[in-house]
């Protein structure tokens, strides 16, 4: 099965007038449903169900005491430029506790056969892809004009492991395990 790790945002009222807005930019754009957002801390790809208890235990480690927290969003950007713009993303503050956690993941992880990322881990939350340059103008604008702004918090009480089945209308996501934090 495709799978990842993740903690899961969902619809907050500020990402989906973010993606409106984006809409109204009448780019050429594949926007994430609302439902389906997320943070990835761990994408894993094809893994055997098999391993999934192993998985859930390296998650279980890796927020040991962890106690949950709240992490604000702010401000949108695209990977990898502003001039070869292909991810849109919302930016998050005070979400160092998500690079430990995701470090952690990263080292656990590596010790069952999955290969560590090279590039270090940058919290974001992706919203969308660009498909095409169309009404890339536009779409540049929004996304200086909005640079800064706050988009909302939540809450991170879990992280979840995640099930990736890509469908003609877009993935559908399922929990496979979801590992609650402690209160400290």
């Amino acid at each position: 099965m495709r799978a990842f790790i993740s903690a899961d945002i969902g619809a907050l009222p500020g990402i989906v007038k973010v993606l409106d807005d984006l809409k109204n930019t009448d780019a050429d754009l594949k926007l994430v449903e609302p439902e389906n957002i997320h943070l990835t801390l761990k994408f894993l790809g094809e893994i055997d169900e098999k391993m999934v208890d192993e998985i859930a235990g390296v998650m279980e480690k890796s927020v040991k005491e962890v106690s949950p927290f709240r992490i604000k969003l702010r401000g949108v950007g695209v990977f990898p430029s502003m001039d070869y713009m292909r991810v849109l993303w919302v930016g998050l503050k005070d979400a160092e506790k998500l690079g430990i956690i995701a470090e952690r993941l990263e080292n656990g992880l590596s010790n069952l056969g999955f290969k560590k990322e090279k590039r270090r881990f940058s919290p974001h939350v992706t919203i969308g892809r660009v498909k095409s340059s169309r009404n890339k103008d536009e779409l540049q604008n929004f996304l200086n004009e909005n640079t800064k702004k706050d988009f909302g918090e939540f809450d991170v009480k879990c992280i979840r492991l995640k099930k990736s089945v890509l469908t003609p209308k877009g993935p559908e996501y399922s929990t496979v395990k979801e590992v609650p934090f402690q209160k400290y």
